[in-house]
């Protein structure tokens, strides 16, 4: 099972590049860690030494274990790796100064697999010990700002900078011209600032689900531009059709962009939600227990 959102960067193809790795990438995941999955149980069964024992280790295994987790971490790099690739190479995509972030969820049972490429980010709303519903930011907004990846842009020779009217966004520039101006440090795409220090690698990490953990949600940079997480847990801990989540979520940034930004072209505004646990049914196993726990 899998989630995902995309944000498109540049004006010219940007949506036919949003969309074509919303189709394709998911695909190529699978492609990468079934190749993993081939390599492992193919060296399994050549390896006469192997003990028997160790056989069904994946499965009594209370989480993902470490070879797992890499399995799956390097199937999204590689995947991720040839989707840019492929929009290099694309009939009629030209990709030279429009990209676009990706942020993916895999759920195998408990265990989470995210990958995030960009400044698209994912949030986990979660029951705190002392029983009120928290944000808890899961990835890291890749942006020219951070020391890490200004040095690597810079070492590259692309250049980092903010523009006088927007003197807290930095952007990556072209070594001998003010252009184009990428708000990110990590994209797909945007083959032109691949030269200098911008890559198509993601953060890849593992999360396992707890009863605590109530739902996760993905969204684009002009979501968390103008709403904080715990405004978005928010939003969706009051939305009482659940299916419609996503759109309250996406719908209430455009109007806060309306308010904040009024003469401001509004960014990207995509949002999805994955549910794990129901806060009410939490609050009743809780009490049960405590309830059973007092009898005693």
């Amino acid at each position: 099972m899998g989630s995902s959102v995309a944000s498109s960067t540049g004006m010219v193809v940007r949506h036919m590049i949003s969309r074509l790795v919303r189709d394709y990438l998911p695909f190529l995941i699978l492609s990468q860690r079934n190749n993993y999955f081939l390599s492992r149980n193919n060296s399994n069964f050549n390896d006469n030494d192997s003990d028997d024992s160790d056989s069904h280790k994946e499965h009594d295994t209370p989480c993902l274990n470490s070879q797992m987790f890499e399995e799956w971490k390097q199937a999204c790099i590689n995947a991720l790796k040839a989707m840019d690739c492929e929009l290099r190479i694309k009939p009629g995509l030209d990709c030279s100064f429009s990209g676009t972030t990706a942020v993916y969820i895999i759920k195998q049972g408990k265990d989470l697999i995210i990958a995030n490429l960009g400044d698209s980010r994912a949030i986990l709303a979660r029951v705190s010990e002392q029983g009120y519903i928290e944000a808890k930011q899961l990835t890291t907004d890749f942006k020219p700002a951070i020391p890490e990846e200004a040095e690597r842009i810079k070492k590259h020779h692309g250049r980092v900078f903010c523009l006088r009217d927007e003197p807290t966004v930095a952007r990556v520039w072209l070594p001998d011209e003010n252009y184009p101006g990428l708000a990110m440090s990590r994209s797909l795409g945007d083959l032109q600032l691949k030269h200098y220090g911008v890559i198509s690698t993601p953060q890849v990490i593992y999360h396992r689900i707890t009863d605590r953990d109530l739902f996760i949600v993905l969204a684009t940079d002009g979501v968390w531009d103008v709403l904080r997480n715990d405004q978005v847990v928010s939003t969706v801990c009051n939305t009482k059709n659940k299916m419609e989540a996503s759109r309250v979520i996406v719908e209430e940034a455009v109007q806060t962009w309306k308010t904040k930004f009024p003469a401001s072209k509004r960014d990207d505004c995509t949002a999805a939600c994955l549910f794990l646990n129901d806060y009410k049914q939490f609050n009743e196993k809780k009490h049960g227990i405590a309830s059973a726990d007092k009898k005693l």
